[in-house]
């Protein structure tokens, strides 16, 4: 594995310019012996507790079976084209996204690597304190971070169609509210990125989505479990909310850099690898940009300062209707 240090430079529709500082290379063996990392005992969450974990939280509010529109016809970019119907069997979805202090758990636990405790102060965001409030979203998190949290809470990572569900509810709104332009009372998001920070969950009822998710819009971007397909929605998989698998993936890039449409999936250059999905912003992000349909795309071994992560789990016996 390779870790990246680099700054992060926010730029537009969700994008970051990342400037890579340095790389080391981290072999699996090497990971399987890091050692947790001791924290101090004040208001930042230590990952070096030893209580055993507590009960897994079931506020798990459910998105029932059905169809949705997913997509957008007339804004966005063109990889968020177009809208299309897709059925999804019932699911549940952590009402808001995992603190530092669930995540501790995990790496208490010894099911989790540390998250990165440098993150902020290498990105110039801030002091690192000012992220790791008990009850603030975990940052510093890789794809396979949030992955390997889920699967120790008995649960998995969303798919990108059923956080857009959870988000959009049956009415295409285009945010987790609705249609009103985003305020202050909607979530965490037009801070300025080296003063401002995320901030506790679940404390904007007025951003809830349809079915009583909270921070769906701000605060941080969301790891899902799908790889970034700039194409998903044009195949024949799309009615099922799928992309394609990786071998498509690349070769849909290829295409695209080959037919100069660099602007196809945003700002950031167009990925020579398969990235993952992340939804929702951030809280340094702008208010047009939090539309439940925007798509962010990075590797995922990126961990960064404004992104972090929600589970899911299936309802059994449910399926698509």
């Amino acid at each position: 594995m390779m870790t990246l240090s680099y700054m992060v430079q926010p730029y537009s529709r969700g994008t970051f310019i990342l400037l890579v500082t340095s790389a080391v290379i981290r072999w699996p063996a090497d990971i399987a012996k890091e050692s947790l990392v001791s924290r101090p005992s004040a208001h930042p969450v230590s990952l070096a507790a030893s209580a055993p974990p507590a009960a897994v939280d079931d506020d798990m509010p459910m998105v029932p079976a059905g169809t949705f529109t997913m997509g957008a016809s007339d804004e966005g970019e063109q990889d968020e084209r177009p809208a299309h119907s897709v059925a999804l069997g019932a699911f549940c979805m952590d009402r808001t996204e995992v603190t530092n202090e669930a995540y501790a758990e995990c790496v208490a636990a010894k099911r989790c690597r540390p998250w990165d405790d440098q993150i902020a102060t290498r990105n110039h965001a801030g002091p690192e304190a000012a992220f790791r409030g008990a009850k603030q979203p975990v940052v510093g998190v890789s794809w396979f971070d949030a992955r390997d949290y889920c699967s120790f809470r008995g649960k998995r990572l969303p798919r990108e169609a059923e956080w857009e569900k959870a988000a959009r509810g049956t009415d295409g709104r285009k945010f987790p509210w609705g249609s009103a332009k985003p305020g202050a009372e909607h979530g965490v998001f037009g801070r300025a990125f080296g003063r401002d920070a995320t901030e506790v969950v679940g404390t904007h009822p007025q951003g809830r989505g349809p079915y009583g998710h909270d921070d769906l819009a701000g605060n941080v971007w969301e790891w899902v479990d799908d790889l970034y397909d700039p194409y998903a929605y044009r195949r024949a998989t799309a009615p099922e909310g799928r992309g394609a698998e990786c071998p498509a993936v690349l070769a849909t890039q290829d295409e695209l850099r080959r037919d100069g449409k660099q602007g196809f999936t945003g700002s950031n250059p167009i990925p020579n690898e398969c990235e993952r999905v992340l939804r929702g912003g951030a809280f340094n992000y702008w208010g047009d940009g939090l539309r439940s349909s925007n798509r962010v795309h990075h590797g995922p071994s990126f961990r960064l300062v404004m992104s972090g992560f929600r589970c899911a789990k299936d309802v059994a016996g449910t399926s698509a209707k």
